[in-house]
């Protein structure tokens, strides 16, 4: 379509006089030119600080065109078959319906002519247009066509499907290898946009399921249905980014990737292990950037905040963080760390792997493969002068024993532990085979700690809340009436799950003169629990409640992170 037209139909829906789009035409041209992909009308949108939605709801009403709200729209099997997959993904044009011989086509941009003509010459038959927002189009795409379509769709043109059908063979050649490339690394992209922390490849008999976890929960990503015919080409690209060896396909493997994503540096863990119809991969992408994390951002009450400052100053003694694996522990160590260091510390740890980067301290990272194992590591840090050590996890007596050695010989301590609850972390280690008596005198204090999603604060809506099913909970009856409960109805920026980033909640037990001889005479962990509950501690449950009185997470959240406190739950009447 011509400037000319373009600029009298702008101007007929209000949205740019004459002068004003010839400075729009102007600037715009000079942005394409040093690399901008912006089309004429979303530069334009920007600069007059209009949303596009109401741009192309202005501009449907005069071409008469429909406007659609493709969220809530349901496309039609018969019409996506109309137009191929790689021209509906290049030109970013979703068909919607298709009746009486003609096929409705949303798109965003009416004036790119080469679109409009090659979604006709596609179609093969009548085309009505209509517009709807570029990001809107995106997300109809992944999920009806399903993520890295148009790329598979490249695949089978470039190689007869007999290659990959059955044969675990590797593709090579130029096009068809760079394809499989392309996927791969949409799907790391997608996973980022979406802050996943974890991607799985799961091969079932008849098809590939690709999962993503988000905010700890996983969600199978929309993935086109002739996926599995390139499992192997797909499985066998992951393995050659990860450095493992492609032929051995029998036994278990792991590996690491790393990929820079705008800027950030992402490192990936990458394992496999054999399953009946194939290989399953694990991808975990961890940030290996700079950071700097505080203990005011990590959700503690002020009442924790002020007894943790106080414990990590400590000079010698060991402070263990526990909870199951992606409950945060490694991000509080660090925390901790963050808030400790300075110049007058030495600082070291040993981890596997090392997750984030922390300036001015000492990280080793563990390598199994040539002996540097935790134990092996911590006994050299020993020679090394330091003030504070961090070992990344106690696995065995041999780590044990010589972390508990360091804090007894005037070194502060941390580490993690895979235990339920707190009070479990002292029975963990006599029964690793410590002394009761050595483990009452070196740990100075146990953090449980479980990530709850946080309400999303684009959806968030009040909701009434049965008093009874709030008593069965165990919800503190005295704040029941005084307490407003809120929950996230869903929304655009959320994927409709109500819920958008993860806050800790905590149960610190601080090792006493009344807990010490529990420990030594080797009192259940209830006993220690019910004493630690009596002297303030306060329970991972109890913890959420707090944190639901403030509006951060449901009730729901809270019983689904501490399901597993069997011993504590029955301890709470006797909290309150």
């Amino acid at each position: 379509m011509a400037f000319a037209s373009i600029k009298q139909l702008l101007e007929q829906a209000g949205l740019a006089t004459e002068a004003e789009f010839d400075a729009f035409r102007k600037a715009w041209r000079a942005a394409v030119e040093n690399g901008s992909t912006d089309t004429l009308l979303t530069f334009i949108s920007r600069e007059k600080g209009v949303t596009e939605d109401h741009l192309l709801q202005n501009l449907a009403k005069i071409l008469n065109w429909p406007y659609l709200d493709l969220p809530r729209l349901e496309v039609s099997a018969d019409a996506r078959k109309r137009i191929s997959t790689k021209v509906a993904f290049q030109f970013n044009a979703m068909p919607t319906v298709f009746e009486n011989d003609r096929l409705q086509v949303a798109v965003n941009n009416p004036f790119d002519t080469a679109l409009l003509n090659a979604i006709q010459f596609d179609a093969k038959c009548p085309v009505e247009f209509a517009l709807a927002p570029r990001a809107e189009i995106e997300k109809a795409l992944k999920k009806y066509y399903g993520v890295g379509a148009e790329t598979l769709d490249e695949i089978a043109q470039d190689e007869p499907l007999e290659l990959l059908v059955g044969e675990d063979k590797e593709i090579t050649e130029g096009d068809q290898e760079a394809s499989v490339i392309k996927f791969v690394n949409q799907i790391i992209w997608e996973a980022f946009k979406d802050r996943s922390t974890d991607i799985h490849f799961e091969p079932a008999e008849d098809e590939l399921r690709i999962r993503y976890r988000v905010d700890g929960i996983l969600h199978q990503a929309p993935m086109p249905p002739q996926l599995k015919r390139y499992q192997s080409a797909i499985i066998s690209r992951i393995k050659v980014m990860s450095g493992m060896n492609i032929a051995e396909k029998r036994l278990p493997q792991d590996g690491r990737i790393n990929v820079r994503i705008k800027g950030e540096e992402i490192d990936i863990r990458v394992s496999t292990v054999p399953t009946v119809y194939g290989e399953s991969v694990s991808l975990r992408l961890l940030t290996r950037g700079k950071i700097f994390l505080t203990l005011d951002r990590l959700g503690f009450s002020e009442r924790e905040e002020v007894a943790l400052r106080e414990i990590i100053l400590k000079p010698h003694g060991i402070v263990l963080v526990t909870g199951p694996t992606g409950s945060g522990k490694s991000t509080s160590l660090y925390a901790f760390l963050s808030t400790i260091n300075s110049v007058t510390k030495r600082i070291i740890t040993i981890e596997e792997p090392v997750e984030y980067e922390l300036k001015g301290i000492n990280q080793i990272p563990v390598r199994a493969d040539i002996g540097l194992t935790f134990a092996v590591g911590l006994r050299h840090i020993l020679r090394q002068d330091p003030n504070v050590i961090m070992v990344g996890e106690v696995r065995d007596l041999e780590t044990a024993e010589i972390a508990i050695r360091a804090s007894l010989t005037g070194h502060l301590v941390f580490s993690t532990l895979h235990t339920n609850d707190a009070p479990s972390a002292f029975t963990r280690l006599i029964d690793m085979g410590i002394e009761p008596f050595l483990v009452a005198s070196s740990v100075e204090a146990v953090m449980a700690q479980r990530l709850v999603r946080t309400i999303c604060k684009h959806c968030s809506r009040e909701q009434k809340v049965e008093r009874d099913y709030l008593l069965r909970v165990g919800f503190p009856e005295e704040d029941i009436e005084t307490t407003r409960f809120w929950k996230g109805v869903g929304c655009e920026e959320c994927r409709q799950l109500g819920y958008q980033g993860r806050t800790g909640i905590h149960e610190l037990l601080i090792v006493t003169e009344a807990i010490r001889p529990l420990i030594m005479s080797r009192a259940p962990a209830s006993t220690i629990a019910q004493r630690a509950l009596e002297q303030g501690m306060r329970s991972l449950r109890s913890d959420g409640w707090e944190k639901v009185k403030k509006g951060t997470t449901t009730i729901e959240e809270v019983l689904r992170v501490t399901q597993t406190e069997e011993h504590l739950n029955s301890l709470l009447e006797s909290e309150r």
